[in-house]
C-alpha cells in the first residue's frame, strides 16, 4: 500500500476524482459510503502516482512511509477495509 488516508478525510472525493485507476472508496454512490467515517485506498489498484495528494483539501493523504506518528493506527485501518 503506498498511499494511506487518516481521520481528518472529509469524504469530499477530490481524490476520487484524480485518481487514474479508481482505488479509493468507498464512493458516494456505493455501499457503505455513508457509514464510513473515511474513505480508503485499495492497495491492489494504486499505483503510487500521487495524484491525490495535491487535491485533498484538509491533507489527510500520506506516503505510507511519511504517515505522521499520531497517524500510524491509519495503516492498519486502511488494510483492515480491503481485507
Amino acid at each position: 500500500m503506498a498511499y494511506i488516508i487518516t481521520d481528518t478525510c472529509t469524504k469530499d472525493e477530490l481524490c476520487v476524482e484524480a485518481c487514474p485507476t479508481d482505488c479509493i472508496h468507498p464512493k458516494k454512490d456505493e455501499e457503505g459510503f455513508e457509514a464510513a467515517t473515511q474513505l480508503y485506498v485499495e492497495p491492489e489498484g494504486c499505483i503510487d502516482c500521487g495524484a491525490c495528494v495535491p487535491v485533498c483539501p484538509t491533507n489527510s493523504i500520506f506516503i505510507v512511509d511519511e504517515v505522521p506518528a499520531d497517524k500510524q493506527e491509519f495503516i492498519a485501518k486502511n488494510a483492515a477495509h480491503y481485507a
